[in-house]
C-alpha cells in the first residue's frame, strides 16, 4: 500500500524518510517539490538522488482531490467541485482581487452544526477532511491558476496570497487535520503564508479556540451573526453549548497569541430577523471589551432557504450605527453568486446525513 505525502506536513516527511531508510534533510526536499512546484512525479524530483527516486515510486503518491468540476464566474471568482470519494464532493473557490487572491477552502464534507442560513448547514455531515483533502485544495488552485503552467520555478507565479478557512464544514471540529494543514500553509519550504494572512473561521468551539491558540495562532474570524443568546440560539445552534459570553471571553484569550491585534466578527445581515438598528446598537455595548472589526454578509439565498437578504439601506445603515461608534466596519462584496459560489452557498455533494447530532456531542465534548 502507497503512502500519500500529501498528509505530511515536515515532520512527518522526516519521520517517513527515517522510516524508508533516508536522511530526515530530504524532507525538506520532498516538501518543496511537492507544494511549491507542484510536482507529483518522484522521477522529476532531479535533485533527489535516483535510489531515492526508484524507492519514492513504489512506496508513496502524491495525490490531490480529484476536480469534478470547474466553473468561473462573471467577476472571475472561481469554484472547483472536488470528488473526496464515495460519492462525496467539496467545494472550492479563489476570489481574484487586484491586489491579492483569496482562497477558500473546505475542512470537512458537510457540516455537523446547522447554521440555519446556510447551504452547507442544510445539507448534513458525512466526514472529517483529511489533511491531504485539505492543503489538496490549495495544491491544486496553485497548480491550476499558475500564471505559466510549465513554470515550476517562479514563487511569483503563485497567485494565492490569502487563505481563508470558510468553506464547507466547521473547520475547529476537524482540528488536527486543520492545524497540520495550517502547518504547511505556514512552513517557508511550503506555501510560506504569513500568520496574517491565513485565516480560521469558528461558528463558536470554545475548548477549540483555546486549542488554536496555544498550537497555530493564526487570523480569527467568529461567525457571530446576532447580538443576544436568544436569538443566537436560533441561527447558531452550537450557541446553546457555548453562549456568547463564553466565546467572548475565548476570543479575548486568543488575543493573547493572534497575529493581528482583532477578532474578526462575521455577520450575515437576515431582512427583519438581525438588521435592526437595536440588533446594531445591542452589538455595540456586547463587543466593547473586545478589540474587533465586523464584516457584514448580505445573505445570499438557495433552495429551500426561508431568510431574505437586507435591503442596501438596512445594510448601510447597520454599518454606519457601529462605525459611528468607533468600530471598523466592512460590508462583504456578493462574489460568484451566479455560479453559486458565495459565501453560504457552498453545498458541494453530502451523501451521509445520518450522524449529525453524534457528531456534534462527540466533537464539542470539552
Amino acid at each position: 500500500m502507497t503512502t500519500n505525502l500529501l498528509n505530511y506536513d515536515v515532520k512527518g516527511l522526516a519521520d517517513f524518510c527515517t522510516e524508508i531508510g533516508e536522511k530526515p534533510f530530504r524532507a525538506k526536499q520532498l516538501l518543496r517539490w511537492i507544494h511549491q512546484f507542484g510536482i507529483t512525479d518522484f522521477v522529476d524530483m532531479t535533485d533527489l538522488a535516483k535510489g531515492l527516486r526508484e524507492k519514492l515510486t513504489t512506496l508513496a503518491v502524491i495525490e490531490s482531490p480529484q476536480i469534478i468540476s470547474d466553473y468561473v464566474a462573471a467577476d472571475g471568482t472561481r469554484k472547483w467541485l472536488l470528488s473526496v470519494g464515495a460519492g462525496n464532493g467539496i467545494e472550492t473557490v479563489f476570489i481574484p482581487e487586484a491586489n491579492r487572491g483569496t482562497l477558500c477552502v473546505s475542512s470537512q464534507v458537510g457540516c455537523a452544526l446547522a447554521c440555519t442560513f446556510c447551504s452547507t448547514g442544510k445539507q448534513g455531515f458525512n466526514r472529517n477532511l483529511t489533511v491531504a483533502e485539505i492543503i489538496g485544495q490549495l495544491w491544486i488552485a496553485n497548480k491550476t491558476l499558475r500564471i505559466d503552467p510549465k513554470d515550476n520555478t517562479a514563487d511569483t507565479n503563485r497567485v494565492v496570497s490569502n487563505v481563508v478557512l470558510m468553506g464547507m464544514g466547521e473547520p475547529l471540529a476537524n482540528f488536527d487535520n486543520v492545524v497540520m494543514a495550517l502547518d504547511l500553509m505556514l512552513d517557508d519550504h511550503a506555501y510560506g503564508l504569513s500568520r496574517r494572512r491565513v485565516t480560521v473561521s469558528t461558528s463558536g468551539l470554545v475548548p477549540a479556540i483555546d486549542r488554536l491558540r496555544e498550537r497555530c495562532p493564526v487570523a480569527l474570524a467568529v461567525s457571530l451573526h446576532a447580538p443576544n443568546d436568544s436569538l443566537r440560539d436560533q441561527l447558531v445552534p452550537i450557541n446553546k453549548k457555548y453562549p456568547i459570553k463564553e466565546l467572548l471571553a475565548a476570543c479575548q484569550r486568543y488575543l493573547l497569541a493572534a497575529p493581528r491585534d482583532f477578532i474578526t466578527f462575521e455577520y450575515v445581515m437576515l431582512d427583519g430577523v438581525n438588521d435592526s438598528v437595536s440588533h446594531a446598537n445591542e452589538l455595540i455595548k456586547l463587543v466593547r471589551d473586545t478589540p474587533c472589526k465586523f464584516n457584514l454578509i448580505p445573505f445570499n439565498s438557495f433552495p429551500g432557504s426561508d431568510f431574505r437578504r437586507s435591503t442596501s439601506e438596512a445594510v448601510c445603515i447597520f454599518r454606519d450605527v457601529l462605525m459611528q461608534a468607533g468600530i471598523v466596519t466592512t460590508v462583504r462584496k456578493t462574489r460568484g453568486d451566479d455560479i453559486a459560489a458565495a459565501c453560504g452557498q457552498l453545498a458541494g455533494q453530502v451523501k451521509d446525513k445520518t450522524r449529525r447530532s453524534t457528531y456534534i456531542k462527540a466533537e464539542t465534548a470539552e
